[in-house]
């Protein structure tokens, strides 16, 4: 009985308090306008602070929600400086918010924690989330171009093609990627991230910053937090675009037409030999050519009985490779020319979906988002289909314990090709000739293969190549996420422990096509299958503690790290199969000779690290980094590795001398010293000597039988154990300042990079054998430059009309400062110069520096051939000495660098190389009443790009192939010494065409309007009767226009990280014209 009244008792005490509680809780209204217009703010969080309860106005500003006398009400909204207002007495509580100038009190996220952006000791740039979205791509890091100063993107218009980052130049001869974490998990690839769903970006450039990430950060980190629910009602937004994609327009190589192909030819060959009597298949035998009516067979007009089309025989499917020689081929000639560039590009659509779903309570929030995207590219049968999902939860165990995940999974169809290269569809399409049509008679391939001594070229037809990739496939998935629990211990530590990764598997599917129609075809059909599969893992444990003393604040973390990565790759090619049908192919349906490779890979890392931020008064500012990594991929004597850093700030503005100065905000002077790593450039097996064993070079016929075969191993990998990291020691002086109330912010930073022991496999003497070198440290580098920011904010020009702006500014310095190798440079990429390279990376110079002869004009008179000859035999008191090999009227003069009378290998020099000065970018927003307008600008300044397509282009010597205006009509003749291009003649020649010249090295430098935007949001009384919060459309251009003194396709070069800023026929960015919507509900 006792038990009873006392539990009645208890719940009647229950029931009062829970009474007394609601009884106590007055329905509060209000309105909230914005402070310089005076119009109601739609969408305005409003929240009861210390729990989740809250809600939003709706499109005339109001609000409704419920809340004690004594309750404090925060009103935050996007673009506007958040408002706590206590409760009072009343049930009416109307608020005026200001629109937000400055962001100095921002809490951004850095290395595992977060600070005000005012306390940054580092040099961390805060990515304006809302301007880079206006671009229309799929890739995150695309949109980073411009935006951010230190950060150079290279990328081009090929669908789904990742673009290099590079965060303040290169950092290495290797991988150039920063490390991206994206919600605490770190991963070298964003490809696949949903551009729409990222809330916040912040990059990490110097040591002050990034040490915290050791081994990883020696390219810089970027961080990425992806969104969350919001306190208030259920939130529903879409947001989707349409536009067309067009390629550039004219004759973009300025080739020549059939006709003026013919007459360059008749010119060459007169240069070649004055005396020349014209007799050729193609084009007959007068003064002037004449063009045929027909290619194959060769020189033939209508007519001919060689041309009736009953003597046609081709099979385009053809399966024996002695078939080919049956073929008889009729092309009629294309006498207008065939611009093969416009039959391989053309415009494409582009289409975005994005949908997403969030809200929060007092238990927890979610935001789910879900993403389509389809991009067809403007070359033919290339393109980029994406499907994304997202779904982020955290759960309110208790008042002190939170729980949660952040998961993507997503969807590629991206079949991807080398564009940049002479043998793709693009490097085809400036060789093969105009007077070669698409098609022949029958509607099969056109091509270059002719009769009667008819030279056409061994070019292959672009629209060939491109049709038969289209049953080619690239396909991915991924799952990329983590999950977390945190706990707030003892009032000031928190406790979080996060384990997060990524699944991934691709595969690509290839058919090779027989080819007929070239001069030199492809006869055997073949199918090759790849995939790739792995996963990786990584556990984060920190331990954070935080706490003000007075005018002393601090905060410190702990934490370790485990990482470890596994994978697998799988290649197969057969070959000969009977009949094409992609849903026939497969690797044991062909009935050739099959071959088949696997490999795996596995590598991991185990981290301690810990960081102190210390502040007084908020003005004297202190930041310690340290971090240990133990790496698997380096032997046991380099395995771990200490990277610290630390940085101090002093918010000069606060002192007394700097306080009555009205228009100075703020202003901040920091500085840093570290050390970063790098491992990226090492493979996992690096440090092992490996063997192998196959028929090819370790099967041995040692029974002396000659069919018995005794199986052997062989070396295939030379093993270095005494590889250790890169070492990346940098130091970074900066400044931040705020003027006019926080209108105007200047963030400036002047860095120093020495990078030490870097990593790179050099090619070995041939008498190690057919092996595999190992990677060793072999070099250093530095880099020092200015990145400069400055935005504008808040300005309003009228009441109505408000401006902002943004600038960023980056300079970039990179000097390689030792090389420990046979010779202080390596030389790449010899492509048709029979040897001589053209990119040499040497002591004393840039990476990627272009090398070759520098020309200095053209032998005019042969005089000056003589004159030259006579000073080369009295400096070398030979009397047969020439000054330059092969010196003839109308071909290049080269310096004489070294000043000895003769013109050898030892006057290669330095043309140039692909490095800017330095690169800027504009934003421009402008804001009338509903309206919104804005443009985004970037450039880059003083670098120079090697353009191989005048190689082909320009001399009518390399190949029989098509050729370029400048080769007809200014290029040097008697009459004309003030021209571009030298003598176009039929021979090759060292004073031309043979070694790598300046002739060759363009101005790279170029300003382009990469967003221009105008839209209109309906006003939010209208949307209210339809139940929408808001609604914008809006009309968008994208790479607009851009200025150039290049004559290439496109300035926008990329490559490797030695060897880039090489045109070769890229994939060139496209015009975008865009229409889209954004609705939320």
């Amino acid at each position: 009985m006792k038990k009873h009244v006392c539990r009645t008792i208890i719940w009647c005490w229950a029931l009062l308090l829970l009474a007394g509680n609601v009884l106590a809780q007055t329905r509060i209204t209000g309105r909230v306008t914005d402070k310089s217009s005076g119009n109601p703010l739609p969408g305005v969080t409003v929240a009861v602070k210390g729990s989740n309860r809250g809600g939003a106005t709706d499109p005339s500003g109001h609000y409704t929600l419920q809340a004690k006398k004594g309750d404090v009400l925060i009103f935050s909204f996007v673009g506007y400086t958040s408002q706590e207002v206590a409760v009072g007495d009343g049930p009416s509580l109307d608020v005026i918010l200001s629109e937000k100038i400055g962001s100095l009190d921002e809490v951004v996220v850095t290395g595992y924690a977060t600070q005000r952006k005012k306390d940054l000791t580092g040099a961390v740039s805060v990515v304006n989330v809302d301007q880079i979205t206006r671009q229309p791509t799929a890739q995150v890091s695309n949109q980073l171009q411009g935006q951010v100063s230190g950060i150079m993107v290279l990328g081009s218009g090929q669908p789904g093609e990742e673009p290099q980052v590079r965060i303040r130049g290169v950092n290495t001869f290797g991988n150039n990627t920063p490390l991206y974490v994206i919600d605490g998990v770190p991963t070298q690839n964003i490809v696949d991230i949903n551009p729409n769903d990222v809330e916040s970006m912040q990059v990490l450039k110097d040591a002050g910053s990034a040490s915290i990430y050791g081994a990883r950060a020696a390219n810089g980190v970027i961080i990425i937090t992806t969104k969350k629910g919001k306190p208030g009602k259920v939130r529903v937004t879409y947001d989707a675009y349409y536009g067309r994609q067009v390629p550039k327009g004219g004759n973009v190589w300025h080739l020549l037409n059939s006709q003026e192909q013919a007459n360059l030819k008749w010119m060459a060959l007169k240069n070649t030999d004055p005396n020349i009597v014209y007799n050729d298949g193609l084009y007959g035998s007068g003064a002037t050519p004449v063009l045929p009516d027909y290619i194959a067979p060769g020189g033939l007009k209508e007519g001919d009985p060689g041309v009736n089309p009953s003597l046609y025989n081709v099979d385009p499917n053809y399966k024996n490779p002695s078939d080919l020689d049956n073929f008889y081929r009729i092309t009629k000639a294309n006498k207008q020319g065939t611009d093969w560039f416009h039959e391989i590009f053309k415009p494409a659509p582009i289409t975005s979906h994005n949908v997403s779903v969030s809200g929060s309570s007092d238990q927890g929030s979610y935001f789910l988002s879900f993403y389509y995207f389809n991009q067809e590219g403007t070359l033919k049968n290339t393109y980029l289909k994406r499907y994304a999902i997202r779904s982020n939860s955290s759960f309110n165990v208790s008042q002190h314990i939170r729980i949660g995940e952040n998961i993507e999974y997503s969807l590629i169809d991206n079949p991807q090709i080398d564009a940049l290269t002479e043998g793709s569809g693009i490097g085809m399409a400036f060789r093969e000739q105009p007077i070669i049509p698409v098609y022949d008679i029958k509607g099969n391939y056109g091509g270059s293969f002719s009769t009667n001594s008819a030279q056409l070229g061994n070019a292959r037809n672009p629209v060939a190549i491109q049709d038969r990739i289209r049953n080619n496939k690239g396909l991915g998935s991924r799952l990329l996420g983590n999950m977390f629990l945190e706990a707030d211990v003892l009032k000031v530590f928190t406790l979080r422990t996060s384990f997060g990764g990524e699944i991934f598997s691709s595969s690509t599917h290839t058919f090779t096509y027989p080819e007929y129609e070239n001069a030199e075809n492809n006869k055997t059909n073949s199918y090759t299958e790849g995939s790739s599969n792995g996963y990786n893992w990584t556990w984060t444990n920190t331990l954070t503690f935080r706490q003000k003393f007075g005018r002393h604040n601090i905060t410190a973390l702990i934490g370790s790290e485990a990482y470890d990565n596994h994978g697998r790759t799988l290649t197969g090619t057969t070959q000969n199969y009977f009949i094409f049908d992609p849903n026939f192919t497969n690797l044991s349906t062909g009935t050739g000779t099959q071959t088949t490779g696997s490999g795996t890979y596995s590598d991991g890392l185990f981290s301690l690290f810990g960081r102190v931020d210390y502040s007084y008064h908020d003005r004297y500012l202190l930041g310690a980094v340290i971090r240990r990594d133990g790496s698997s991929k380096f032997g046991a004597n380099y395995r771990y590795g200490w990277f610290p850093a630390i940085s101090a700030g002093w918010r000069i503005s606060q002192e007394a001398f700097l306080k009555d100065v009205s228009w100075l905000s703020d202003l901040k002077i920091r500085g840093g010293y570290g050390i970063m790593g790098n491992q990226l450039n090492v493979e996992s097996s690096n440090a092992f000597t490996q063997y192998g064993l196959n028929k090819g070079s370790s099967f041995y016929d040692l029974n002396g039988t000659s069919n018995t075969l005794v199986s052997g191993f062989t070396k295939t990998h030379i093993g270095n154990p005494d590889a250790k990291w890169e070492s990346n020691i940098n130091s970074n002086i900066g400044i931040d300042a705020s003027f006019f109330k926080g209108k105007v912010e200047v963030s400036a930073d002047y860095y120093y990079k020495k990078v030490k022991d870097l990593l790179y496999k050099p090619e070995i003497s041939a008498t190690a054998g057919r092996t595999d070198p190992p990677t060793v440290n072999i070099a250093q580098m530095e880099n020092h430059g200015i990145d400069l920011s400055i935005t504008a904010t808040g300005i309003h020009l009228t009441k109505e009309l408000t401006f902002k702006a943004n600038a960023t500014f980056t300079t970039f310095k990179n000097k390689i400062v030792a090389i420990s190798y046979d010779a202080p440079y390596f030389d790449q990429e010899s492509r048709r110069f029979n040897g001589s390279f053209i990119i040499r990376n040497a002591v004393g110079q840039p990476v990627s520096s272009f090398f070759g002869y520098k020309t200095i004009g053209f032998w005019n008179e042969q005089d000056e051939i003589t004159a030259a000859n006579l000073e080369a035999q009295k400096a070398t008191g030979n009397s047969s000495a020439t000054y330059q090999s092969q010196a003839a009227l109308g071909r290049f003069r080269y310096a004489d660098i070294n000043h000895d009378g003769q013109i050898t290998e030892a006057d290669r020099t330095f043309l140039g190389n692909p490095n800017p000065d330095f690169s800027y970018g504009l934003n421009l927003e402008l804001d009338y009443k509903n309206f919104d307008f804005s443009i985004f600008l970037y450039g880059v300044q003083g670098n120079q790009i090697w353009n191989q397509v005048r190689w082909w282009t320009d001399y009518y010597a390399n190949f029989a192939g098509a050729k370029s205006k400048t080769a007809l009509y200014d290029s040097w003749r008697p009459d004309h010494h003030n021209a571009t291009a030298p003598i176009q003649e039929n021979d090759n020649s060292f004073s031309t065409n043979n070694v790598p010249n300046s002739y060759l090295v363009e101005n790279g430098s170029y300003l382009r309007a990469k967003n221009m935007s105008l839209g209109y949001t309906f006003p939010a009384s209208t949307l209210k009767r339809v139940g929408i919060d808001r609604f914008r459309v809006y009309v968008q251009a994208a790479n607009l226009f851009t200025i150039t003194k290049y004559k290439g396709i496109d300035p926008e070069i990329s490559g490797g990280s030695t060897n880039y800023g090489l045109d070769e026929g890229a994939y060139p960015n496209q015009r975008q014209y865009l229409i889209g919507v954004n609705v939320g509900f």
